[in-house]
């Protein structure tokens, strides 16, 4: 019997890897590629190349880019440029030097060749103003584990706080996490979320590129006060038939493109999850997920279409259906020391959304852009949730010595507590715009635009709980704090509507050379609110924004550029908690606010030539008319209390160190600080812990993200996410204390039980613990030099580190029995076990 070590496997399998990357080379040899105008002879800077892996690179300022190619057999190599024909080249195999010519578009007659600035809508990196991902770093970054999710390429950049693996609301820069707002192609897509929030609508293969605008962006857009998530779908090639199928071990796609008489194209997409193989497994390690009877489902089909009528004139349609739901049934009856519990819990969740967008984007002249989008879209959800719960419970010693010979019959009581909840939604928006984009020469832009955005907000909720309150008159009589159990019910029948306003103005200047560049804009929101039976009028907001850029150097040594941005504006949005007004909350005309921040910011970027990048920004920003709502009982019903006198002091920067994409490796790394207070006006004072000024829950210091992308040899590629994030806010808590409790029983009699609690208040200094995420993915690809054929088998892990117990927070006790549990009071969005997914992509 022959044993080897593990260390001789380890070093045998490290040879042969070596071996095989530095065998690649020999058979492989650099090529440079010039790609032209056609007619001028001009090099074409920024011109896109699709090699015969797959790769894609762009061209430098001479029209130029180095690939590698294999020398022992010839390779088809792609060429495309904004505004000109695609093309494509045969690369033989000998020669080092190739030159692609392309040509316009169309036929030009007595016109002239105007480069334009990006129209509005596109992606792109702007110091100040916004973070893009392209397609290739969203495929690197977001196409990973069970869900893959734009979302998780958002999370990664400056700016962001960390929310966990199933929470698609982070925080932005401090603000509120629902208030990010998501724009598809321009469209305010309501509620882009599966499972609650847990994941977005927004899969990898459907987007061209993803822009996080966190700072002054551009008065185009509005209804945040946080951050905005422009989306740019991906358009349907014109000239090819395209498929790719993405096979996991939780979820298939399955996109289909095709063109159009080469002048547009259609392209098909869609997703299914198969989560039951996953649950059966977690439920032989997990007892949390013991009790699911519906695997947490995911179905969405999504379709895209663009035909250009001329060379000035394009349509487009972009159309999504999707559902989710989960499904469960728990029942256990349990004794530990004398405590005898049943439990009983039913669930269900259903969720469905879906819109349609058409555009049409026309150019009168050179010019001029004019651009119209209308579209519609519905969201709805149901939840069936009931819970009961039976307890036979001992007294303690303690208490039985303290209340025994005057209030209990007994050595145990018995206690019912059921709760339910019966909720039905249905949200319907219809929305329209017009923007249009002069150039007026001599580097100055002029921009208008217009939009109305109608919403009808439709719920029907019934639910009951149990609810303790103290009971001032037993307390005083007995000299202790003493608390009555007593039923509420809660209901809502909403039939609102929302009628939003907006408009925008804006004018940009850039100076020769961009030593100087400006932009100044001036947007107006407003919104009249329509209930059932009743009508409020709001003040219009108005919000200014300024931008300045400063060109310092260029072409300085080692440095390609130096540039200083500095702006500040106003920013407006309505909370969506407003949708519940009715009749009797006592608004009136005017009363309601929309949410307003003002933001100012100063930023530095700096470009080097060997392909580094980094960015600095500070900012500042002041938040007031926050709205916010508490919960209050009113008799034996809770009712919303609505208040718009909320404020907020934020200030923090964004550190970000890129190295752009290049052979061997690429990726960022990026550090944020974030310092948010808050402070609800009308409500402190209520309670003597009340804070006047708070962190909020989802608040951190400190977020650190580390993005590396390792690409040894062309055909294998490792991809790192690391994190470290701080700790959230977390109370001081004292010991657990047994208090007495009267509960009214259904025949009219009362019945004295023990409880337990502890006394909790809000502390500025307490922190739970610290989050470690750690992502890794490594892609083995395949290709096809003759063809166009690719593959992907990948394996990966998520939350790697999730077995070390960083994130726990304040424990958790039987309200019972007074036994303090294992576990922490701090929802993490996490599971507590590393998650591992395998992956198949086939494209054609």
């Amino acid at each position: 019997m022959v044993r080897i070590s593990g260390q001789l496997i380890i070093r045998r399998c490290t040879i042969l890897i070596l071996l095989v990357i530095g065998l690649i080379p020999l058979y492989a040899r650099d090529i440079e590629i010039t790609v032209e105008d056609t007619d001028l002879s001009l090099p074409l800077e920024g011109a896109r190349i699709r090699a015969w892996d797959g790769q894609e690179y762009t061209c430098d300022e001479e029209g130029k880019v180095l690939l590698v190619v294999p020398d022992d057999q010839q390779v088809v190599i792609h060429a495309t440029y904004p505004g000109y024909e695609n093309a494509r080249l045969l690369v033989p195999m000998t020669g080092t030097n190739f030159t692609i010519a392309l040509r316009l578009s169309g036929i030009l007659e007595n016109q002239e060749l105007v480069i334009e600035a990006p129209r509005p809508g596109v992606s792109e990196t702007r110091s100040g103003r916004s973070v893009a991902i392209s397609n290739k770093d969203l495929s690197r970054t977001a196409e990973i584990g069970i869900i893959e999710d734009v979302m998780t390429s958002i999370k990664l950049l400056p700016g962001v706080g960390y929310a966990g693996m199933f929470n698609a609301m982070p925080s932005i820069r401090g603000g509120t996490p629902g208030d990010l707002t998501a724009v598809l192609d321009g469209f305010y897509i309501d509620q882009p979320y599966h499972w609650g929030g847990g994941v977005s609508i927004f899969d990898p293969r459907m987007i061209q590129s993803a822009q996080l605008s966190h700072g002054v962006f551009s008065s185009r857009y509005g209804h945040t006060i946080s951050g905005l998530l422009e989306i740019s779908s991906k358009k349907p090639s014109s000239t090819e038939t395209e498929l790719e199928l993405g096979v996991s071990s939780s979820a298939t796609n399955l996109n289909l493109s095709f063109p159009l008489w080469g002048k547009g194209g259609v392209m098909v997409m869609g997703k299914i999850t198969y989560w039951d193989p996953f649950i059966w497994v977690a439920k032989q390690f997990i007892e949390e997920v013991q009790y699911i009877t519906v695997a947490p489902y995911i179905r969405s089909s999504a379709f895209s279409a663009n035909y250009r009528f001329t060379q000035d004139m394009e349509w487009t349609v972009h159309g999504f259906i999707g559902g989710d739901g989960v499904g469960g049934y728990f029942q256990n009856e349990s004794e530990a020391g004398g405590l005898i519990s049943r439990n009983d819990m039913r669930f269900s969740w259903d969720n469905k959304l879906g819109f349609l967008i058409m555009g049409m984007t026309f150019n009168p002249q050179p010019s001029m852009v004019l651009k119209a989008t209308a579209g519609g879209g519905f969201h709805s959800a149901a939840l069936d949730a009931r819970i009961q719960n039976d307890v036979h419970v001992p007294y303690s010693p303690e208490f039985l010595d303290k209340f025994g010979s005057k209030y209990l019959d007994d050595t145990a009581y018995d206690l019912t507590n059921e709760s339910g909840d019966e909720m039905t939604e249905l949200t319907i928006n219809y929305q329209g715009r017009f923007d249009m984009d002069w150039d007026l020469t001599h580097g100055f832009l002029f921009a208008v635009g217009v939009q109305e955005l109608y919403s009808q907000w439709i719920e029907e909720e019934n639910g009951h709980l149990w609810q303790e309150g103290v009971d001032k008159e037993k307390s005083m009589a007995e000299g202790t704090v003493w608390y009555r159990h007593y039923p509420v019910t809660f209901s809502n029948d909403v039939r609102n509507q929302g009628f939003f306003s907006s408009g925008y103005t804006l004018l940009e200047y850039t100076s020769p050379q961009q030593r100087f560049g400006a932009e100044l804009g001036l947007r107006l929101d407003h919104l009249y609110f329509v209930g059932k039976d009743f009508t409020i009028q709001t003040a219009p907001a108005f919000n200014p924004r300024l931008n300045l850029d400063f060109g310092i150097l260029k072409n300085k040594g080692p440095l390609d550029s130096l540039s200083i941005t500095a702006g500040t504006g106003l920013f407006s949005s309505m909370n969506t908690n407003l949708i519940y007004i009715d009749k009797n909350s006592g608004i009136g005309d005017f009363d309601m606010k929309q949410s307003r921040s003002w933001t100012s910011l100063l930023g530095t970027k700096l470009d080097f030539s060997q392909g580094f990048s980094l960015t600095l920004e500070t900012y500042i920003k002041r938040v007031f008319d926050r709205s916010y709502m508490a919960l209050v009982t009113q008799g034996n019903q809770l009712v919303p209390d609505y208040q718009f006198d909320g404020e907020g002091r934020i200030w923090g920067f964004d550190l970000m160190l890129q190295k752009l994409e290049a052979r061997y490796w690429d990726g960022w790394i990026s550090y944020s600080f974030n310092h948010a207070r808050y402070r609800n006006p009308s409500r402190n004072g209520e309670d003597e812990d009340d804070p006047d000024w708070y962190y909020p829950s989802f608040h951190r210091f400190h977020n650190l993200n580390l993005v590396l992308n390792i690409k040894p040899v062309r055909a294998f590629n490792i991809a790192v996410r690391f994190g470290f994030a701080s700790g959230a806010p977390k109370s001081v808590v004292g010991e657990v204390t047994s208090y007495p409790v009267t509960v009214s029983n259904p025949d009219g009699t009362t019945t004295v039980i023990e409880k337990w609690k502890r006394s909790s208040r809000y502390s500025d200094t307490e922190r739970d613990g610290f989050a470690l995420p750690l992502d890794i993915k490594c892609s083995f690809f395949k290709f096809n030099p003759q063809g166009k054929v690719q593959s992907e088998v990948y394996v990966a892990v998520e939350d790697a580190l999730a077995f070390l117990k960083t994130r726990q927070s304040n424990t958790t006790f039987n309200s019972y029995t007074g036994q303090e549990d294992e576990g922490s009071t701090t929802a993490s969005y996490q599971l507590p076990i590393p998650m591992i997914s395998l992956g198949f992509k086939w494209s054609y």
